[in-house]
């Protein structure tokens, strides 16, 4: 949500972030009408309040009635007002980075920087993940779709051990204070480098909730069970976001990180037809996800932060990427500024997102009610920002069509094997 004085200093913005965000019409005079009358109403409500503490030390009880009368349709026209006027507020997309590409779709997106070189793979065409897969019984998409229907799928043997060695490696990194000094001296960053806590995160969360976190639309991406008003995660951030719901953090204590590993619940809807084999675009998959929470001044620096961790990750693996600014019309409504990371996938022959960085600002923790507490007193929301660490599905399936060879066996990357326990996928 935007601070209200930001709308009524900077509406022309405003309109053009609506635009281009393409958000749904919002009367931006009419919020500004709304706060007006909101804050006159309040006025005259205080004023009133005033004169029945004076007249009650007086002893007026007729003028004490006729006051009590007056306060009771004041506070009423004053809820009825505010209702009216959050529901405006929580139409507004958040503002974009000034950085941020202004563009309808994704073909507007900006490539800032490639990373690494794509393998050569000599006289024999590389084949896609799950044809290799399926061949080596370490995808088992036909036995799933029999079982939970359609984009669903099974890791087998050595893939979900890979899966769980992703997922030793990412924390390793992220809970150690070296590594993370280490990737912001190469980064030409100055950011603290506290270590993020682990979390198992719940799966579920109130509808509500959602919406506080401005990620419960559209709704039909998700799964919602309208009977418990509970909604499927479809990303560990969802649950991470709230953890200072409602609360006021002392400065002191930020930055404050997290990293949440859980599965991931989307429907997929309007993308049928597309990725419909394997493991790129399915309706659960586990995801490693980071969150965090600073001081406003320190936003644009983790999300920078966040990025380097991301391309550490993917660096370590040994695969090629580049990272993409994402533009107004494809990046999300809570975003100022939004990053991705996208794979070389040399079965597809192309780039394929696996990493998304969110800097939401103070948009989201005005929902939710995050607050620091400045060392001089005063208390302003907290900045917020979420990334992935890994995306499982998407990262393996980088990894076997980067590592194939043509017998049709997968190498499994160094930094890797320590974990899975051998060097070829499926011997």
């Amino acid at each position: 949500m935007l601070d209200i004085k930001f709308i009524r200093d900077n509406p022309d913005i405003v309109r053009a972030a609506i635009k281009n965000k393409k958000g749904k019409p919002v009367d931006i005079d009419e919020v500004l009408r709304l706060h007006d009358e909101r804050k006159e109403l309040r006025q005259r409500i205080d004023d009133l309040n005033r004169q029945k503490k004076e007249i009650a030390d007086a002893r007026d009880i007729e003028a004490g009635k006729r006051i009590k009368e007056e306060l009771q349709g004041l506070e009423a026209q004053h809820a009825e007002i505010e209702k009216k006027l959050v529901a405006f507020l929580l139409k507004i997309p958040n503002i974009p980075s000034p950085d941020t590409p202004i563009g309808e779709d994704e073909s507007a997106n900006k490539v800032l920087r490639q990373v690494g070189e794509k393998r050569k793979f000599g006289p024999y065409s590389p084949k896609e993940h799950f044809e290799i897969g399926e061949k080596l019984g370490l995808i088992r998409s036909e036995k799933a779709a029999q079982v939970s229907g359609a984009r669903f799928t099974y890791l087998m043997g050595d893939m979900a051990m890979m899966q769980f060695a992703l997922l030793n490696l990412a924390l390793k990194v992220l809970t150690d204070e070296e590594i993370l000094k280490d990737i912001a001296s190469r980064a030409g960053l100055k950011v603290s480098t506290k270590p993020f806590v682990p979390v198992v995160p719940p799966y579920m969360m109130r509808s509500a909730v959602m919406n506080r976190m401005a990620r419960l639309d559209p709704i039909d991406e998700r799964y919602y069970y309208e009977k418990d008003d509970l909604v499927l995660i479809g990303s560990a951030e969802h649950t991470l976001g709230p953890l200072h719901m409602d609360e006021i953090v002392p400065e002191e204590q930020l930055p404050i990180r997290y990293v949440g590993y859980s599965p991931a619940f989307r429907r997929e809807a309007g993308s049928y037809g597309k990725d419909t084999k394997g493991i790129i675009r399915v309706h659960q998959f586990d995801k490693l996800e980071m969150e965090s929470f600073t001081r406003p001044e320190d936003g644009y620096a983790e999300q920078d932060f966040l990025v380097a961790i991301q391309e550490h990750m993917v660096q370590m693996l040994g695969l090629c990427y580049q990272v993409m600014g994402i533009s107004t019309g494809d990046m999300g409504f809570p975003d100022q500024r939004q990053v991705d990371i996208e794979i070389w996938m040399p079965g597809q022959g192309v780039y394929r997102e696996t990493h998304s960085a969110d800097y939401t600002g103070g948009f989201q923790s005005r929902r939710l009610n995050a607050r620091v507490k400045r060392a001089d007193g005063s208390i302003e929301p907290l900045h917020m920002n979420d990334a992935t660490m890994v995306a499982m599905g998407r990262t393996l399936a980088a990894i076997v069509e980067n590592y194939q060879e043509p017998d049709g066996s997968v190498r499994v990357p160094k930094v890797l094997q320590q974990y899975v326990g051998k060097d070829i996928l499926g011997a």
